[in-house]
């Protein structure tokens, strides 16, 4: 039931003594607006981790060939080793726990792009049709590449949504033909990525581009999926693959340099460790600081009481319960500890939504879960409630007699 003329003398307490009421609510105030202010920041550093993934799958790896650092079997370091077609054979037919595989072939430098009155410049690749997974690319519009393209050196291309708008503009270019540094290729579709400078790029057959840019069948990387494995087994095909390759190529299994390799599974595990890391960090930071709040609550609490202690007096030797005493000391302490917290929560709300536009490599889009917020908000105001049962219980126990002969 409301208790108007309790609420009335509560307020008149805070009122009363503003300058102590205030710095008390500051300290819970400040401890679950960090607490916020931390949750959001450390989304926006997951979500910038996320999005640098996004682009690739994170079950990839990837395999560069490089120069043997350590002699091996009477031959010397610094041999190049090559990767080529047969190599990217062996990988697709030799292990069950590869799914996609793809190889790149680099034609090195940009090449002038020419369509009707349009001569611009942009990067071409080679890829088998695999690479759509390994990159996350959405067809926009016609198709990507197929193993038939491949198969017969068709000399046909996909293109980035901005090649397309600077080349063809409304035009529709599926089916339309540009020239490639002097070779004609038909447009067979469109792809976005997140990426805008991939987007920027011009992919062909990889075994067009060997046999028109290079005339043999030479590979620059090789990349390729591993669908439904855990980290660990991850982590073991690219043992495996590598200590075959190491056979295969004659060099030495520990020489690191003669093959690059990058997993990603491996990877994005490490930054996602990182993260929990963090998050636990930021937590631990955001509930020591209300801890701190809550104390500060606490103590202010025992200081009211105490100088009320000739009032809690009065008010039992005209009959007041034990339990009138403990309530109204539970009342001021709740409601300071409840419009501070609610205060800090709307605060850090504001100032996350200002941040919420933020987009750059290290932070993105940092954002709070408004229900973890609101959870973390109602403990706080439970421990204001607990805070304050130790100078209700001391109010309660108070003796009356001695209590009205206090200063």
């Amino acid at each position: 039931m409301f208790d108007l003329d309790k609420w009335t003398e509560i307020l008149e307490s805070i009122n009363r003594h503003k300058l102590r009421t205030i710095l008390t609510a500051f300290g819970v105030f400040w401890g679950i607006f960090m607490l916020v202010l931390l949750m959001g920041a450390g989304n926006g550093l997951f979500n910038s981790i996320k999005y640098q993934f996004s682009d690739v799958a994170t079950n990839s790896i990837w395999l560069s060939p490089g120069r043997t650092s350590k002699p091996y079997k009477g031959l010397n370091k610094g041999r190049r080793i090559r990767f080529d077609n047969t190599d990217y054979e062996f990988l697709r037919d030799n292990f069950d726990g590869v799914d996609e595989i793809t190889g790149r072939f680099y034609i090195t430098g940009n090449r002038q792009v020419v369509y009707k009155d349009k001569n611009l410049s942009y990067s071409i690749n080679s890829i088998h049709p695999s690479f759509k997974t390994m990159e996350n690319m959405t067809v926009t519009a016609g198709r990507f590449l197929t193993d038939e393209d491949l198969k017969h050196h068709r000399k046909v291309c996909i293109i980035g949504n901005i090649v397309r708008d600077n080349l063809f503009e409304k035009e529709d270019p599926i089916g339309k033909e540009i020239n490639v540094g002097g070779t004609v290729y038909t447009v067979v579709g469109t792809f976005y990525d997140i990426d805008d400078w991939v987007m920027k790029n011009i992919y062909i057959p990889i075994t067009t581009a060997q046999k028109v840019y290079s005339g043999n069948r030479q590979l620059n990387r090789i990349m390729f999926t591993t669908n439904g494995l855990t980290t660990e087994e991850v982590t073991k095909i690219e043992d495996e693959v590598m200590a075959a390759f190491a056979s295969r190529k004659n060099f030495d299994i520990t020489d690191r340099r003669a093959i690059w390799s990058n997993n990603n599974a491996k990877d994005f595990e490490e930054f996602a460790s990182l993260m929990l890391a963090i998050k636990s960090i930021i937590w631990l930071v955001g509930i020591f600081s209300m801890i701190a709040g809550v104390i500060g609550v606490s103590n202010i609490m025992l200081i009211i009481v105490k100088d009320r202690t000739k009032e809690i007096g009065i008010r039992k030797s005209l009959g007041a319960t034990p339990m009138s005493i403990i309530t109204m000391i539970l009342q001021e302490s709740i409601l300071i500890t409840s419009v501070a917290g609610f205060i800090g929560v709307g605060m850090g709300v504001l100032v996350i939504g200002s941040m919420s536009s933020i987009k750059t490599d290290f932070f993105r889009t940092p954002h709070v879960d408004i229900s973890v917020v609101l959870i973390a908000t109602l403990i706080l105001v439970l421990a204001g409630a607990l805070a304050g049962l130790i100078p209700a219980m001391k109010a309660a126990r108070i003796n009356p007699v001695i209590a009205m002969k206090a200063d």
